[in-house]
C-alpha cells in the first residue's frame, strides 16, 4: 500500500485519517494491520474489543462549528435525546445552524420509564419542551436502542422526511447514536464497516460519511460533552452506577419540610418549606437513598461521605466538582419535576408549592419543569 493511498484512508469507525507512526495520536493503526478490511484505528479497536474508553470528544462550542455548514445544505437533521436526560442532552443553539432544515427528534432510553407510561402523554410533552428550547422538530420519534424498539418507525419518519436529502446525525455522548447509525447503515447502506459503539463518551470523532444506496450519505457527527451533566464527570466505574440498564423503579418519600434525602454523594435534596407531601425520584435503580433531617444534613456529609453515603468512594469524589447548593422554588397550581441533569428527575406529586433545594457538583444543571409522567 502507497502512502499516498493511505493518507487518504480514513478510519471506517470514526472516520479520523489513519496514521502509522505515533501511537499516542489520533488515527494511529499498527502497520500489520493495514491489509484488513475494514481498516479502523488502534482506538476504536480497543473500544469495539476491549470496551476500553477514550476522552477524545468535543465542546458545545466545537461541535457548532463542525456543523456550522449544515445550514447551507440541503439535509435532514436527525437529533438524538436522552429521555433521561432530555433537558442535559437537547443540543441548545442547533436551529441556529440547521437553517431550514427538518429536524427529526429521536427520543431513546423509552425502555427505562416505567410499564404504566402513557406514551403519547409523553411525545406531547416532548414537543412543548423542544418548543420552549427553541427546537422546530417535524417528528417526535420514541425508541429504544439497547431493546431495539421503535426502530421501524425511525425508519419510517427518515423515510418520509429525508426527500433525497442527506442524513446528519447529532447528540450528546451516551444517547444511543452509534446504535442508531449502526441501524441505519444496515437499512440503507452496502457498507459492511458498522461504528464502534462503547457505553464510555466520545465514541466519534469527526464527520463519517457513510454512503447510502441512493447516492446520499448518513453523516455522523462526534459525541458532545455538555459538563453540566453528572455523568461527564464521574469515573467509568460511577457511570455504570448513575445510568440505569433497566426500568427504573420509582421512589415515593412522603417528606415533612425540613428532611433531606441523599443518593450516594452525589446528590442532595432538602425540602426546605411546604405542607406534608409527596416527591417520586427517578434515578438508577443502582442507587440508594438515604434520608435525615435537614439539621443533620451537612454533619452526616462531612462525617459519612464516600463511606456510608457512596457512591463515589471518598477518593473519586475528591476529584468531582464541590456539591454546590441550588435553591428551587416550585410554583403552586401545577404538577412539576426538578430535573438533575446526569441523574434523572424527582416529581413533586403536590401542586400546593413548596420551597427546595438541590445540592450538586458545582455547574450540573438544575431545571424545572412540567411534570413529564
Amino acid at each position: 500500500m502507497t502512502e499516498k493511498i493511505f493518507e487518504s484512508q480514513a478510519c471506517a469507525g470514526c472516520g479520523v485519517k489513519l496514521q502509522t507512526e505515533h501511537a499516542d495520536k489520533l488515527g494511529y493503526v499498527p502497520a500489520q494491520a493495514l491489509d484488513r478490511s475494514p481498516i479502523i484505528c488502534q482506538r476504536c479497536f480497543r473500544m469495539k474489543n476491549y470496551n476500553e474508553s477514550s476522552g477524545i470528544t468535543l465542546d458545545h462550542n466545537d461541535f457548532l462549528k463542525l456543523l456550522s455548514h449544515v445550514g447551507h445544505t440541503k439535509s435532514l437533521v436527525v437529533n438524538i435525546v436522552d429521555i433521561f436526560d432530555f433537558e442535559g442532552t437537547l443540543i441548545s443553539g442547533l436551529p441556529r445552524f440547521v437553517g431550514d432544515n427538518p429536524i427529526v427528534l429521536v427520543v431513546n432510553k423509552i425502555d427505562l420509564l416505567p410499564k404504566v407510561t402513557n406514551y403519547n402523554r409523553i411525545v406531547n410533552w416532548i414537543r412543548k419542551q423542544a418548543s420552549e428550547f427553541g427546537l422546530k422538530v417535524v417528528e417526535v420519534v420514541l425508541c429504544s436502542a439497547k431493546m431495539n424498539m421503535g426502530f421501524d418507525r425511525v425508519i419510517q419518519a427518515l423515510d418520509e422526511h429525508r426527500g433525497g436529502r442527506d442524513i446528519y446525525v447529532v447528540g450528546a455522548t451516551n444517547v444511543g447514536k452509534s446504535t442508531l447509525i449502526n441501524r441505519l447503515i444496515r437499512d440503507y447502506s452496502d457498507l459492511e464497516a458498522e461504528l464502534t459503539t462503547s457505553q464510555y463518551p466520545g465514541t466519534t470523532l469527526d464527520l463519517v460519511k457513510i454512503p447510502m444506496d441512493d447516492g446520499t450519505f448518513i453523516i455522523d457527527t462526534p459525541g458532545i460533552v455538555y459538563p453540566h451533566r453528572l455523568t461527564e464527570l464521574v469515573s467509568k466505574k460511577d457511570l455504570t452506577t448513575l445510568m440505569p440498564d433497566k426500568v427504573v423503579k420509582p421512589l415515593v418519600f412522603q417528606l415533612n419540610e425540613k428532611q433531606t434525602i441523599f443518593f450516594g454523594s452525589f446528590v442532595r435534596f432538602d425540602f426546605i418549606q411546604g405542607a406534608r407531601q409527596s416527591f417520586t425520584f427517578y434515578v438508577s435503580n443502582a442507587l440508594t437513598p438515604h434520608r435525615t433531617k435537614l439539621e443533620r444534613a451537612d454533619e452526616l456529609y462531612a462525617e459519612h461521605k464516600g463511606v456510608m453515603l457512596a457512591p463515589p468512594t471518598l477518593e473519586a469524589l475528591e476529584l468531582l466538582p464541590k456539591l454546590t447548593k441550588v435553591p428551587v422554588r416550585i410554583p403552586k397550581g401545577k404538577i412539576y419535576d426538578v430535573s438533575i441533569s446526569g441523574l434523572g428527575w424527582i416529581k413533586i406529586n403536590s401542586d400546593s408549592g413548596a420551597d427546595l433545594a438541590v445540592h450538586v457538583p458545582k455547574g450540573v444543571k438544575v431545571a424545572v419543569r412540567e411534570s413529564m409522567i
